[in-house]
This record gives structure tokens, C-alpha cells and sequence, in this order.
């Protein structure tokens, strides 16, 4: 598992970009492209992995499962989305040892009953904020190790206001929050309230496209007081509308060469992959290695 210091990170000026990842491939990509952490988004898991949106379907094991492939391959921190802990106080309990083991660096709860909607969604429902401090407070008592962050979102805008919202992140960061995600703010006024209220604790930023909150740039997050941004969906959404272009051109003309400049061939994809790499690991396990070098 990485060394990486993630708290240490987030304390810097310059906030940390998180792209959202739900596999092994998304997470390499991530990795590759220079990225510092990953975000492994729970809606993007049910996206791919179901095929439903994010209402709470996906499962604590489901989850895990991902958490393990995906660690497998890349060595850069993991901010899981563990939803809402997946029961009570005991099941966060079980849910951080799991995920830890597992591989994450950090893990997300939050304040929605069971089931859950995406944060960006109507029609949510919140636990009691003594519920939610119980659960940060089991979260903190189940980590092995002290760099196991715990991010506490709470969705109270859309149900209880604004303020409501400012009140229960502050009962969150007393219990012991290393991160606070107050989820969904609608204007630019709100989300700089949220900075001016929590001045030295690492906020984060959710950026969804055609979501509720205004889209700014990591830099223009950065400057406002957040230090985490995260892009949880967006990847797939990207994937998604390529692969509906890509199906409707190979349906209409039956060849996929019109989309061979916008794709990897098969040499492309293997390489990116590391095939190279393993096949000469393979050859020196094999000993084929040393028989050439005789």
C-alpha cells in the first residue's frame, strides 16, 4: 500500500484533484495520467458493475471486492465512498476494517438513511445528527492506523437548509472528521460560506456535471478554501457517451474503422496494460530469462 501522506497533503495550498475510478482500468488511467489519489465512487460503481443509477444498490462487499482489484494495480491513495457506513454504528465499524484491509486511505460516510441517493438527486432523507456523530466516532475506533482518514458528508442542504447543514458538519468534525463534505451547495455564496465556517479543516468539493453545485476549476476551489476536489462521475459519463457514438457508427456502417483514430489498437491497449513487463517477469520465472543470457 502507498506511503503517502494524504492529510499531509491535503494541508498544502493547493487543492488535491481526485478523478473518480470503479475499476481496475479507470484506476490506472487515473494513475497514469499523473494524478495523486483516486476517488472511487460509489455511483460509478453501481453505473458499471449494475447498470442502475446511484440509489443505494450497491453492496459493503460489492464495494470491497473493487477496493481489492483496484489496489492491486495502482499504488496512489484510494478516498473510498463508503456510503452511509452500510447500517448502523457497528456496521460502520465492520465497513471501515473491511475497506481498510482492503486498501483505502480514506473513507466517506454519510447522513442519508438506508437506502441512499446520489447526493445530487431529490427526495433524500437524513438519520438524526447524534446517529451520524455515533458513526464518525465507531469510524475513528475501527481504523488500524491514524492516516486512515474519515470524510463525513452530511446532505442536509436539500433536506433541513443551509444552515441546518453548517450545524450538523460541525457536530461531524467534533466527533472526529479528519474531512468535511458538506454535499450539494447551489450557489457560489453558499460554498464560500462553507470555507469562511471551517477555516483549517480540509473541505471537499464535489464537481458533477448537471448537478446542483456551480463547476469551477481545481485552481478556483483552491482559492475559495477547498482542499479535495473530487470528479466522481465524470469519467464514465465520458466513457458512456463515446461508446453510444462508437455503437451507433459500428451498427450503421458495420465496420469499426471509422472510430480507429479515437481508440487504442490492440498493440496500444496491451502495452498500456504492461503486457511487455509481465511477459518478461513470466520468461525470468520460467527461466527462459537465464537460459538466453547463457
Amino acid at each position: 500500500m502507498t506511503t503517502f501522506n494524504l492529510l499531509a497533503r491535503l494541508s498544502q495550498n493547493k487543492a488535491l484533484l481526485a478523478p473518480g475510478a470503479y475499476d481496475a482500468i479507470s484506476a490506472l488511467l487515473v494513475e497514469q495520467a499523473g494524478f495523486e489519489a483516486i476517488y472511487m465512487s460509489g455511483a460509478s460503481i453501481a453505473y458499471t458493475q449494475l447498470g442502475r443509477p446511484d440509489i443505494g444498490l450497491v453492496t459493503a462487499t460489492q464495494v470491497a471486492d473493487t477496493i481489492a482489484r483496484v489496489r492491486d494495480r495502482v499504488s496512489i491513495p484510494l478516498i473510498v465512498d463508503a456510503d452511509t457506513g452500510f447500517g448502523n454504528a457497528l456496521n460502520v465499524k465492520h465497513t471501515v476494517r473491511l475497506f481498510e484491509r482492503m486498501g483505502a486511505n480514506a473513507l466517506q460516510l454519510e447522513d442519508q438513511t438506508s437506502p441512499k441517493r446520489c447526493g445530487h438527486l431529490s427526495g433524500k432523507e437524513l438519520v438524526a445528527a447524534s446517529d451520524m456523530v455515533g458513526k464518525i466516532k465507531a469510524a475513528v475506533d475501527a481504523r488500524s492506523k491514524t492516516e486512515t482518514l474519515v470524510i463525513a458528508r452530511t446532505d442536509a442542504i436539500a433536506v433541513e437548509g443551509f444552515e441546518r447543514a453548517l450545524e450538523r458538519a460541525e457536530q461531524y468534525r467534533l466527533a472526529g472528521a479528519d474531512i468535511l463534505f458538506v454535499e450539494a451547495p447551489q450557489s457560489l455564496d453558499q460554498m464560500q460560506a462553507i470555507c469562511r465556517a471551517f477555516p483549517g479543516t480540509p473541505l471537499l468539493a464535489n464537481m458533477v456535471e448537471g448537478g446542483k453545485t456551480p463547476l469551477l476549476t481545481c485552481d478556483q476551489l483552491s482559492d475559495m478554501g477547498y482542499r479535495l476536489v473530487i470528479a466522481p462521475g465524470s469519467m464514465v459519463r465520458v466513457h458512456a457517451f463515446i461508446a453510444q457514438q462508437f455503437l451507433q457508427s459500428l451498427k450503421a456502417n458495420g465496420t469499426t474503422a471509422l472510430f480507429r483514430d479515437r481508440m487504442l489498437d490492440f498493440k496500444q491497449i496491451n502495452e498500456l496494460l504492461g503486457l511487455p513487463d509481465l511477459m518478461d517477469e513470466g520468461a525470468h520465472y520460467e527461466g527462459r530469462g537465464q537460459e538466453a543470457a547463457e
